[in-house]
């Protein structure tokens, strides 16, 4: 493993969960990271992402140094060939190559404008210091992706599941702000790695990026979809085809105790922060049902297997 940018970066998945629940078994300070450091770039807020991956990289015995992007460093241009005449003060060529003299590996974080979709697509900030950097790079989350959080979901589901291959729900919810698709692009790319029955239901209008989702069942009928799933994955985005936009939805898709009571008693999922009684209800999230702390725990874990490999290879 050269980077971990996107879920094709792990040549063998089911080998990194199995590594990933070794470790959290472990749970022990390693020697591997010793005299390494880890540098976290932020240009958007975090909680469990920056906290979870500090710890992770502490057990490794790396050094860590975090910085917020967007407040303490110059505004980066990532344009090539840019004339750098107004408020970009560093372009990314240098920034990502000093960066390379002080970390042994590059972690960055940055979400995307859900202004323009060919922009967002293009990846300029993670592609950016992937090209330009001369060590490895980690995303933390980017404009279309977020590959250490659906690592993250494939070690909860493969701790957590009673039957060999079982049904796994992406269910959108609402939101008062328009979300990315990151999270749920994600998640339906890496539940397509892995063996599951796996559905993805949402309102009209929010069908995610069908290069993404491919031939995953996709239904308009939440309910339906609910039936005899074993793992519930609730999450919002923004509308891909009207890109970033929010547009009307018919009846109510907040995951609560009715819905629950349609599945096969399902262990329900969220990255968290979550917002209660508008994504799901209070009485599901602090439910028995609920196992979005022990998803949000293993967090550290998921991120501890990809710096070790990071570091190893």
């Amino acid at each position: 493993m050269d980077n971990y940018i996107t879920l094709a970066d792990i040549d063998n998945l089911q080998e990194l969960i199995e590594e990933a629940l070794q470790l959290k078994k472990e749970n022990t300070a390693a020697e591997i990271g010793k005299g390494k450091t880890l540098g976290m770039l932020f240009f958007n807020p975090s909680l469990r992402t920056r906290l979870s991956t500090e710890k992770a990289a502490k057990l490794l015995g790396m050094e860590v140094m975090v910085m917020n992007a967007d407040k303490d460093g110059w505004a980066l241009e990532f344009e090539d060939g840019a004339v750098m005449d107004s408020t970009k003060a560093e372009h990314i060529k240098e920034a990502a190559a000093v960066l390379s003299e002080y970390c042994d590996i590059i972690a960055v974080r940055a979400f995307p404008e859900l202004k323009d979709k060919e922009k967002d697509e293009a990846e300029l900030v993670i592609r950016g210091f992937k090209k330009y950097a001369s060590v490895p790079v980690v995303n933390l989350e980017s404009a279309t992706g977020h590959p250490l959080q659906a690592l993250t979901d494939a070690i909860t589901i493969s701790e957590l599941k009673k039957t060999k291959k079982p049904k796994v729900v992406l269910t959108w919810a609402p939101h008062p702000k328009a979300l990315p698709q990151s999270v749920p692009n994600s998640f339906a790319e890496i539940m397509q790695k892995s063996d599951v029955d796996f559905v993805i239901a949402n309102p009209e209008g929010y069908d995610l990026n069908p290069e993404i989702t491919q031939n995953v069942p996709v239904t308009h009928n939440q309910e339906e979809a609910l039936k005899n799933a074993d793992f519930v994955y609730v999450k919002n985005w923004s509308s891909y085809t009207a890109y970033g936009q929010q547009p009307k939805v018919k009846g109510s898709w907040t995951f609560n105790e009715h819905k629950l009571k349609i599945t096969n008693n399902a262990k329900v999922m969220h990255c968290l922060p979550v917002r209660r009684n508008v994504v799901i209800a209070d009485e599901v999230l602090d439910s028995y049902n609920s196992v979005v702390i022990q998803q949000a725990g293993n967090r550290t874990f998921a991120a501890q297997a990809v710096l070790r490999r990071l570091l190893e290879e």
